[in-house]
């Protein structure tokens, strides 16, 4: 008996809050975390998950990093018996469900996007992100000869040259690699402080000129040069029958639309691919689970379309399973996926929810856990 309790044990790790580091890289909580740390212990937490922002560690300036406030963390999670998920944190914090605290990326990389503003995700309208760089600059040498990939690379390596004592010591358990905006293997395709409010269906963001040049490329080799970026699929709080590329019968069903949406979403694939890579070499050798985040967008699960999954990239329809291609490509690098919203029932809203008509509500939402 007592075997097969084990068997179905599952672990519970608890979230440091966002500023357990403070805005300016200092550790100023010690005997605050410490008492709830205790407590967790108490309760017969196995550990905690924090984020280990880039925009701190990195934040002097290209390579001149700063880890002394989170050893300071990890020392006393280290101390009080619980292991530890650290998530590279390579996005900004702020401006998300959730979010009190504002952490931007690097000044000295949003100083490239002062004079090549395509280094972030834009939409259709012209609109740049700067939560989280272009993937469409993963291999572009912009930032002091460095691209996009080699600076999370270079950041994971000297984690875990920092970390080494609890890497050692089985303290850290889980590296989760973050991969766009709150953290999430997605495109921004529904920024709330760009105006998105829930359940719109986001927009398509790949019209920096990085990406806008791949996608021409791509179209010219499959022998259609005369394709161009979707025009055609609405705002951000439209629904799908406003647009015509989402309507029954509408673009994302023709031969463009089903070049653009593979385009869109493997190119995200690829990022997690080659990121995750990078981490893989870093972390050989270490007793870590990799992992990343998957967004649960569980609004317009229901119609055909599934559009707020597609603007995400998530190429996923009744008939084509969009999850699998990223499984797959998990399950090369031994890595596993967290997925927001699973937890949720059908009768719950997310965060997002709350301000939105109930019968729309009722209308496009299901949980990914529970929808079939």
């Amino acid at each position: 008996m007592a075997g097969n309790m084990l068997a179905n044990y599952v672990q519970v790790y608890v979230m440091l809050p966002l500023d357990v580091v403070s805005v300016d890289n200092k550790f100023e909580k010690g005997d605050e975390i410490r008492a709830q740390l205790k407590k967790l212990t108490e309760a017969g937490v196995d550990g905690v998950m924090i984020d280990v922002w880039w925009g701190l560690v990195e934040g002097k300036g290209p390579k001149a990093y700063d880890w002394s406030a989170y050893k300071q963390v990890f020392d006393l999670v280290h101390e009080a018996g619980l292991k530890l998920q650290a998530i590279m944190s390579f996005h900004q914090c702020g401006g998300n469900v959730g979010d009190v605290v504002n952490i931007p990326i690097p000044q000295w990389v949003r100083d490239v996007g002062a004079t090549d503003p395509d280094i972030f995700y834009t939409n259709r309208g012209g609109t740049r992100n700067i939560e989280y760089l272009t993937l469409g600059v993963d291999d572009q040498p912009l930032f002091h000869g460095r691209t996009a990939v080699q600076m999370y690379a270079d950041y994971m390596a000297s984690f875990r040259e920092n970390m080494k004592k609890f890497l050692d010591a089985g303290t850290i358990v889980d590296i989760e690699v973050g991969l766009g905006p709150a953290g999430e293997m997605r495109y921004p395709s529904y920024p709330q402080s760009q105006g998105w409010v829930f359940p719109g269906i986001g927009e398509f963001i790949c019209y920096d000129k990085y990406l806008e040049a791949d996608f021409k490329a791509a179209a010219a080799k499959a022998g259609h040069p005369e394709w161009e970026l979707p025009d055609d699929a609405g705002e951000y709080n439209d629904t799908p029958e406003k647009t015509q590329f989402f309507k029954d019968n509408g673009t994302y069903l023709t031969e463009k639309g089903k070049f653009f949406l593979s385009w869109y979403s493997n190119k995200l694939i690829k990022h997690g691919d080659k990121i995750l890579d990078e981490a893989n070499k870093v972390f050989l050798g270490c007793r870590v689970q990799l992992a990343i985040k998957i967004s649960g967008i569980h609004w317009w699960y229901r119609v055909p379309n599934h559009a707020a999954e597609l603007t995400a990239g998530y190429y996923n329809l009744d008939d084509r399973d969009g999850y699998r291609t990223i499984a797959r490509m998990l399950t090369r690098h031994h890595a596993s996926m967290n997925f927001t919203c699973a937890e949720m029932r059908d009768s719950e809203q997310s965060e997002e929810a709350k301000s939105a008509p109930e019968e729309l509500v009722q209308q496009v939402t299901t949980p990914l856990a529970t929808a079939q």
